[in-house]
């Protein structure tokens, strides 16, 4: 049976436990894209690591059954989410520099840029 080769991962906060000035929950915290290691872990599912998260996840139900963030258990008030990566990388990233519809400000874009993934 074939695995995907990598997948992001999502912690978000749990809905009802905000603090004050804590993010919205539905808001990611922190996201990292984990790729297959060819390895089975404790829990018996395929390993996938990367961006200092270490995962066993069920490829059946796209469940984690085991993470670790960082070296360490997931912490409480904290939950995950998956997405299948398709082809197993990220897409490129489009280039807005050096076309004349760029220069002059004619694609379209008021400025904005994308948010980098919380770590």
């Amino acid at each position: 049976m074939s695995h995907p080769q990598s997948y992001e991962i999502l912690l978000f906060p749990e809905p009802g436990e905000s603090a004050a000035g804590a993010p919205e929950p539905g808001t990611a915290i922190r996201s990292a894209v984990v790729a297959a290691t060819g390895d089975t872990g404790t829990s018996g599912y395929p390993r996938y690591a990367g961006d200092g998260m270490e995962a066993d996840i069920d490829t059946a139900s796209h469940t984690v059954e085991a993470l670790l963030v960082d070296g360490a258990e997931l912490d409480y008030g904290l939950t995950v989410r998956i997405a299948e990566r398709i082809g197993g990388s990220e897409p490129p990233e489009p280039d807005s520099g050096g076309t004349p519809a760029a220069d002059a400000g004619e694609d379209g874009a008021s400025g904005a840029s994308a948010a980098a993934p919380a770590s």
